[in-house]
């Protein structure tokens, strides 16, 4: 006999649980969260949740709140009785900082990771994480889902010729080679030089992409200063057309603007953050589906290997 599971919501990420749940067939869970006028506040479970498998969606992104209400949300379930957590993540955040780089300075997606498994989570279920290595920051299970399996049926109805995949810097290598070989079509980089965080000095591109349809392939946009840099020295090259396919819309103030302004023809996003900017060049493809039958092979004891498409 398998526990009973229930799905609650974070208060940023309660439209994704709200999508998971109606492809489950399930309710949402009753939760409150109190806020006090000092910026604290309290998480309760408003249902027993005593001897359930409990799944507390939330994303991480900005601001720092919505990491606190996660913690407090598995403390809580913990201290409820509930017979696992189960942390759902579409966005990872602070996951950039997930090595020294230079003296001094800390590890902050392995400190995340240690804040989740002292607050008592049982498994981890994220999503393009922003270095595959993070998983091993994690004493627990972590299944770790690929935004390719929504991304790619979008990009073959697109049936653009002459296609070439790109990154738009060489750490996004191996994410972009994955779709370059799924495909069976070239892969072009782009190296890239940064004055500081956020801001690119030079760029030059590794390959050929004259008369080629474009797609730059990346795991989240900040400021959309480097995705946007090499979307328009792909034109000035001679490509085609450019659109580029990024996970996580993080989208910081003026990325909207650049957008708009850079050549590209579309720019692709899942709904792991939700994007209320204004850019007419935006498509946003859901993931709900993805996690909602993550979470039902989870819960069955079944494999989750036919969720990945590369």
């Amino acid at each position: 006999m398998l526990p009973p599971f229930k799905v609650f919501a974070g208060t940023k990420s309660h439209y994704m649980a709200e999508e998971i749940c109606k492809d489950l067939g399930v309710e949402l869970g009753q939760m409150n969260i109190q806020h006090f006028a000092d910026g604290e506040f309290e998480v309760s479970f408003e249902e027993s949740i005593r001897g359930c498998e409990v799944y507390l969606v939330q994303s991480t992104f900005p601001n720092s709140d919505n990491l606190m209400e996660l913690l407090l949300m598995i403390d809580a379930a913990k201290r409820a009785s509930a017979a696992s957590i189960i942390a759902v993540m579409p966005y990872f955040g602070w996951a950039r900082q997930d090595r020294k780089d230079k003296p001094r300075v800390s590890i902050a997606a392995k400190l995340v990771a240690d804040l989740l498994s002292a607050a008592g989570v049982d498994r981890v279920i994220a999503m393009d994480l922003h270095a595959d290595q993070i998983q091993g920051f994690f004493n627990v299970p972590v299944d770790h889902l690929y935004a390719s399996s929504v991304f790619i049926p979008y990009i073959e109805s697109l049936h653009l010729e002459d296609m070439v995949i790109a990154t738009p810097d060489v750490g996004g290598a191996k994410r972009a080679n994955n779709y370059a070989k799924y495909f069976d079509v070239p892969l072009v980089l782009c190296h890239k030089q940064r004055a500081k965080a956020n801001v690119v000095a030079s760029m030059t591109v590794i390959g050929d992409v004259k008369d080629k349809n474009v797609i730059l392939i990346d795991d989240m946009v900040d400021t959309a200063g480097t995705i946007t840099k090499a979307a328009d020295l792909m034109l000035e090259k001679g490509a085609k057309s450019v659109r580029a396919l990024c996970s996580h819309a993080i989208m910081s103030d003026p990325a909207s603007d650049r957008v708009n302004e850079s050549g590209m023809v579309e720019i692709m996003f899942t709904n792991s953050i939700p994007y209320k900017g204004n850019c007419k060049k935006c498509t946003i493809l859901s993931v709900a589906r993805l996690f909602a039958d993550t979470i039902r092979r989870v819960h069955e004891n079944q494999s989750i290997s036919s969720q990945y498409l590369i």
